[in-house]
């Protein structure tokens, strides 16, 4: 090949790497065929190179043709709808017969999507460069004179070295830094898995509160801790293999993009804004590392907003189709803290924002989102603690008065039930365990009232008539305890102590 050849090929090159942004996919062994991709680009998402002199427009027909099929591969690996290619022939000659017909309009293979858009360069006529100006629309600057092969090599280094430093910047931002605190967390999460199965089971609700879960009476009793230890919680073995699966892989993935100390602020930011959620829009009882590791989802987001072209060439769709069927997974399956989930998904983003990446600085937009994030927080906190009946339900309720009376803090949870009863709505269990309650702190009138209110409810109640026979039987009204503890006997044949009761009362 003659050095004017040489000269356009390179020039070409370096043209579309250093003025386009195009990213080198494959150089042939002699350097006569060279792929390039951008698939961001709105009309040419790749280029083929080929330094060739033509001769019969045969052979140029089914090199179009091949090139096509590769393109189309490459279409269906990327699960792109549609595939532009523009293909360019370097050459010193143009094909003898008749050609024009064929690379007139693009080549579409049949059933195919690829389509591939074919200029030819004579490189003794520099001004068939117009051509490739005007479809990208920029001028391309060419040495007056003869071109010698310092020229050659000096294009060719340019654009090698161009695409070469853009290969190595992008891929340096995927391994910024290695997976540390990601095991530090599984490791703590397993150990304290094991710790809980220990101590009482890592289903058992009181352990579970006794240990750190979010719950939200003991956080409104001033119990701040409850933030973030839920993170390291988990509820039953499939919680903790499913939690600890996604934060392997997740968890690596985004401490090597953002670094240690940045993954670390991100991970517990979205705890924090999980368990924020879920103490704001879920009154249950709640533990587990989905809102940290949701956050590690918007990590990855926001690396899609300051990125969005490197993140749709790389992991941004899978990402999408991962975050969208854990989603849509919450939203389908009961039991699921939907509200810890988005409020880590947003805490991560937030977090992310004002961290941003390592080495690099956008402090106005840290600072938006410093504030932002400052503000949210500080809103939704003063919310929950402004409207603490909103934050409760009758069960968060009832466990916490069920603890309470285990504790044998009796007057505690009479108090708690009295205020929640009096709210209304409440069902029998809530008035029986306050009679209960009620009982051992001495108000029986209190608690007869509200036994009676339970079997009126609900008439098979039997505890209910049960301890209602005690009462009356208390108060010397032997015809009332004999028909209560008959009523609950009856309900209940095989319980000993009904039995006892009715024989002690006859």
């Amino acid at each position: 090949m003659a050095v004017q050849e040489d000269y356009l090929f390179w020039k070409l090159a370096d043209y579309f790497i250093s003025d386009q942004g195009y990213r080198m996919i494959q150089l042939s062994g002699d350097q006569d065929e060279l792929w390039l991709e951008k698939m961001e680009h709105r009309t040419i998402k790749a280029i083929r190179l080929l330094k060739y002199n033509l001769d019969w427009s045969n052979w140029m027909q089914r090199d179009i043709e091949v090139t096509a099929q590769k393109a189309e591969s490459v279409r269906k690996q990327l699960g792109k709808r549609e595939m532009p290619v523009l293909n360019i022939y370097v050459t010193k000659y143009l094909p003898v017969d008749d050609y024009e017909f064929r690379i007139t309009d693009p080549f579409m293979p049949e059933n195919a999507k690829a389509s591939v858009q074919t200029l030819i360069i004579e490189s003794g006529k520099p001004d068939s460069l117009s051509a490739v100006e005007a479809i990208f629309e920029k001028p391309l600057t060419l040495l007056s004179g003869n071109y010698t092969e310092m020229d050659v090599d000096a294009l060719k280094h340019a654009a090698l070295s161009k695409a070469v430093k853009t290969a190595k910047k992008e891929k340096e931002m995927f391994n910024f830094g290695k997976p540390f605190f990601t095991y530090i967390f599984i490791f703590i999460q397993v150990a304290v898995f094991l710790f809980l199965e220990a101590m009482g089971g890592s289903t058992d609700t009181s352990t579970l509160i006794k240990y750190g879960a979010k719950f939200n009476p003991l956080i409104l009793e001033g119990e701040w801790w409850r933030f973030l230890t839920p993170i390291v919680l988990h509820i039953g073995l499939l919680h903790l293999l499913m939690n600890t699966l996604a934060l392997f892989y997740l968890g690596s993935a985004v401490e090597r993009v953002y670094g240690n100390i940045r993954f670390l602020f991100i991970y517990l930011a979205a705890g924090f804004g999980g368990t924020l959620a879920s103490f704001i829009f879920s009154p249950t009882l709640s533990a587990g590392a989905s809102g940290a590791i949701f956050g590690c989802f918007g990590a990855l987001l926001y690396f899609g907003l300051i990125y969005p072209s490197l993140f749709f060439r790389t992991m941004g769709f899978n990402i999408l189709v991962v975050l969208g069927i854990n989603l849509a997974f919450g939203f389908t399956i009961p039991g699921i803290d939907n509200a810890g989930h988005i409020g880590g998904l947003i805490g991560g983003f937030l977090a992310t924002g004002i961290v941003h990446f390592p080495k690099k600085k956008r402090p106005m937009l840290q600072f938006l989102f410093l504030a932002a994030s400052f503000c949210l927080a500080a809103g939704l906190l003063k919310y929950g603690f402004n409207e603490p009946g909103r934050l409760l339900n009758e069960q968060t309720a009832m466990i916490m008065a069920q603890e309470q009376i285990n504790a044998e803090e009796y007057e505690q949870a009479r108090s708690m039930l009295a205020d929640f009863v009096n709210e209304g709505n409440a069902s029998p269990e809530a008035y029986f365990l306050l009679s209960y309650a009620e009982i051992k702190v001495g108000q029986l009138e209190e608690a007869k009232a509200h036994l009676l209110h339970v079997v009126k409810e609900e008439a098979s109640f039997h505890e209910a008539h049960y301890n209602l026979a005690l009462i009356y039987l208390d108060e010397e009204d032997p015809e009332k305890a004999r028909h209560h503890a008959e009523e609950a006997a009856g309900l209940k044949p095989d319980q000993e102590e009904y039995q006892k009761l009715l024989k002690q009362i006859e």
